[in-house]
């Protein structure tokens, strides 16, 4: 059964083209939104087993929703043109995929987050 993916990000190309690949990788798409309301009331009515964040969502930070995966000990990801060093210390531990990126950077970013 393909793992149920949450994407939280804010540039709708970004989102159109996860929505393209990630099927292709093996994954459903459980739900997209682009605000930390939206993505933490999309944690209520899907089941989600890992997640996409932006960090940066027209202007506000999505560590809610990271707060909240935690607290669900769902797994996620950031990806972000901030790289490792636009992470604060409390969320260090979760993995980051640098924008731009490809579809084998993804690949290998969502194997590496569900095998861990």
């Amino acid at each position: 059964m393909p793992l149920r993916t949450l994407i939280v990000e804010d540039e709708s190309l970004l989102v159109m083209l996860l929505e393209d690949v990630l099927p292709e990788l093996g994954y459903d798409v459980a739900a997209s939104v682009d605000n930390v309301d939206a993505a933490l009331a999309a944690l209520d009515r899907h089941p989600i087993d890992l997640a996409v964040l932006d960090i940066n969502l027209a202007g506000t930070p999505s560590f809610p929703v990271a707060d909240a995966l935690d607290t669900r000990g769902i797994p996620y990801l950031f990806a972000t043109s901030y790289g490792a060093i636009g992470v604060p210390e409390p969320y260090r531990h979760a993995m980051v995929l640098q924008k731009p990126y490809g579809k084998r950077e993804l690949e290998n970013a969502l194997a590496r987050l569900v095998a861990a």
